[in-house]
């Protein structure tokens, strides 16, 4: 009774999520019509269509985008659950207890209605908060953050023997024969413009930018920490669920009738015959040295009995719960490329993210990290380390151990991973960071 409760509920809920996110999507696109209608006559939320200022355009212009993120994972979400409502129980047009699904008619005005609100921020609007960033300041700032880079880039270059060393000096040759030289040192000119800058009546749209700067940031910030809290949470919650409440049922009622399966493998069967062994000897020997009452052979039959059949339901339970493992992974790695396959613009942000991040590190963080990673796992003790992790996959998915096979991947995939890693680091990284490869090879040493 209870199972049945909990798959009727499970049932109930999957037959509402349709209606539910499409509540929700309408419900967004609500609110983004009611910011227009009463702050932008009706129009887009976008600079230029309010009386407001920067700063408040900005806040509608965060908000409109809050709500578009959730309309577009709610349709997601209604196109998913529907197509499976549809495969799976296409004539149920009424849930158990009474609820009505969503109508058609209902359905296409919602439907309507928030392609009529997102249809108009389509295109660059993501971006288009950027656009009022004053050119003075994107210029200061781009110079300010290439000349490093450019710097950089150059002496990885050289150090790297790079086809393109000629060129950039060159270019720095001609650069420095067409320039004049002026009447003052050149850092003085720099400072005067930075102090003419700072003291400028404009110098409120430099505060906005560097605003607008931060916001920014903390929306990839924000939208990269719940991409990937959702890449470890739905897969995980997909095979929690669906082993627990749809595929173990199931296997179970499957091999129900097939009395005679008791061992997945021969490891389980010689580790259950072990077993049994051990427990009978620790029958004759705790009668022998007087800690047990002395039983005669019948009596040891019978508790041998007992634990055989102890044992057999045991490992039955082991194999069932292998079997079952490997149909809910699978549901879980389905999960997860619906995640991926449905999120290319969040996965943009997350690898920007991970990119600021890596790069933004030190070169002695840069080198402990790279050996940390090296020495876990294509280190001396690493042959260990993969050891354990073969022969967890191994009971996890109800295998024999393969000893064999543990050996040609322990020597085979680690240098592979070597490979690559010393590859990245002679190609990319001693491009981007030759300072963090030489810290590196003298920590190395």
């Amino acid at each position: 009774m209870n199972l049945n409760r909990i798959l009727q509920g499970v049932n109930q809920w999957l037959l509402q999520t349709p209606e539910r996110s499409l509540d929700e999507a309408y419900h967004a696109a609500l609110k983004i019509k009611e910011i227009e209608d009463k702050h932008f006559q009706g129009r887009k939320v976008a600079n230029g269509f309010s009386n407001y200022g920067s700063s408040t355009n900005s806040y509608f212009i965060s908000e409109v985008k809050g709500y578009l993120q959730k309309i577009k994972v709610r349709l997601t979400e209604f196109k998913a659950s529907r197509s499976i409502v549809n495969t799976f129980g296409p004539n149920q047009p009424t849930i158990n207890n009474g609820v009505i699904t969503v109508t058609t008619d209902v359905c296409l005005k919602k439907l309507q209605f928030i392609d009529s609100i997102i249809g108009k921020y389509q295109g660059n609007y993501w971006q288009e908060d950027l656009e009022d960033v004053p050119k003075s300041l994107q210029n200061r700032n781009f110079e300010q953050e290439t000349a490093k880079n450019k710097t950089s880039r150059n002496r990885s270059f050289l150090a790297a023997g790079s086809p393109e060393e000629e060129e950039i000096i060159k270019s720095n040759k001609s650069q420095k024969a067409t320039e004049k030289p002026g009447v003052l040192p050149r850092s003085f000119v720099n400072t005067f413009n930075r102090i003419k800058q700072e003291i400028d009546p404009q110098a409120e749209e430099s505060e906005e930018a560097v605003l607008k700067k931060f916001r920014n940031s903390r929306y990839k910030t924000a939208i990269s920490l719940k991409f990937i809290l959702l890449l470890i949470i739905v897969p995980l919650l997909t095979q929690q669920l669906t082993k627990t409440f749809l595929i173990t049922p199931l296997v179970n009622k499957y091999f129900q009738q097939q009395e005679q399966f008791i061992f997945i493998n021969q490891d389980l069967e010689e580790e259950a015959f072990s077993e049994l062994r051990r427990f009978e000897e620790a029958l004759h020997f705790r009668g022998m040295i007087g800690l047990a009452p002395k039983l005669s052979k019948e009596e040891i039959e019978g508790e041998i009995t007992k634990k055989a059949a102890v044992l057999s339901e045991e490992f039955r339970q082991r194999g069932l719960n292998a079997i079952s493992n490997i149909f809910a992974d699978i549901c879980s790695l389905i999960a997860f490329g619906f995640v991926v396959a449905f999120s290319r613009r969040e996965i943009e942000i997350v690898k920007s993210f991970l990119d600021g991040i890596l790069y933004n590190l030190s070169d002695s963080a840069k080198a402990f990290l790279i050996i940390l990673f090296t020495d876990i796992f294509v280190g001396f003790h690493s042959p260990h380390g993969w050891e354990v992790i073969l022969e967890g996959l191994s009971r996890h998915f109800g295998l024999p151990e393969n000893r064999q096979f543990n050996f040609l991947f322990i020597a085979t995939f680690p240098v592979i991973l070597d490979t690559v890693l010393k590859y990245w680091i002679f190609r990319y990284l001693n491009r981007i960071s030759p300072s963090a490869v030489a810290t590196y090879r003298n920590m190395n040493e």
